[in-house]
């Protein structure tokens, strides 16, 4: 399957959990100013409330959503399991489908063509975002990105993939799978988000994390709670420099109408103005 290159561009800064047996908490998660909101059924929730959870998400999508900006995602259970087997089939009966479903623990694109084929003989126009946390998924994950033109993001789990790897939870341990999900986001042209930081108490840590990931080609990061929001938000935002610099570069290949022109001295190449159209799409929508 060929990179999409035409997907909307959409921030995600930014993402946060709202457990699905508490749909109380849903619009508390949805004020937070995350750019990603997901309703989570899986780790989050003990199997004997699993029912009760999937219920719950079901009901809330039931409702017409605001047109907010805010991505409504839920994260199912994996589909090599019986729970995950049955939030598909909830998805399956109900005629309001969340807008996308966050799949855990993937491993093969074989689960992904099994889901996209169920999903369009229902006739849902669901999206997919794919967590890559097991070593058998960073194996596969290039095609696993390729596996359906539904996927819009891919996630980084690193909990479950320091398990996996026997490596310690840390960023140099585990840069070598970042970027190897990195590469794969990068060659379908979707978003990949990276894993929540996990110590509430250590925002500058946080913060450096962010930016280390930002660097590395990431378009956002988790968060475990809403005081992590603006940090990463502030990370993830093309600062003004960049901004200038993007709108350059754009009027520069328009006046030349050549593959190549120099600014600043430095050469820069046409496959540089796909990235500068997404630094202003950015900008421009969370400055709207």
């Amino acid at each position: 399957m060929s990179p999409k290159n035409d997907r909307p561009v959409v921030p995600r800064r930014s993402f946060i959990f709202a457990p699905g047996l508490k749909p109380e908490m849903y619009p508390k998660a949805l004020a937070s100013g995350a750019d990603i909101v997901c309703v989570e059924l899986e780790d989050g929730i003990a199997p004997k409330d699993k029912d009760a959870a999937r219920h719950n998400a079901m009901a809330l999508f039931a409702e017409p959503q605001a047109d907010d900006g805010v991505e409504r995602i839920v994260r199912i259970n994996c589909l090599r399991e019986a729970f995950g087997v049955s939030d598909v089939q909830a998805v399956l009966a109900t005629d309001t489908p969340p807008p996308a479903l966050m799949l855990p623990k993937v491993r093969t694109p074989d689960e992904i063509v099994w889901l996209d084929n169920l999903l369009t003989e229902r006739g849902h126009e669901t999206r997919l975002h794919i967590i890559i946390e097991t070593n058998a998924g960073l194996e596969a994950v290039h095609d696993i990105a390729r596996a359906s033109p539904r996927i819009d993001a891919l996630f980084f789990g690193g909990v479950d993939m320091a398990a996996e790897l026997r490596c310690q939870n840390a960023w140099e341990p585990l840069l070598y799978a970042r970027s190897r999900v990195v590469h794969a986001a990068a060659s379908i042209g979707v978003d990949v988000i990276d894993v929540p930081f996990l110590d509430l108490e250590d925002l500058e840590g946080m913060e450096r994390e962010a930016r280390l990931a930002r660097d590395l080609g990431f378009s956002g990061k988790g968060s475990i709670h809403p005081k992590q929001i603006q940090v990463l938000n502030d990370v993830f935002t093309p600062d003004k420099a960049r901004v200038d610099h993007a709108r350059r570069v754009i009027q520069a290949f328009e006046e030349a109408d050549t593959g190549l022109v120099v600014i600043d001295g430095k050469l820069i190449e046409k496959p540089v103005l796909r990235e500068m159209h997404r630094v202003l799409a950015i900008y421009e929508r969370v400055s709207a």
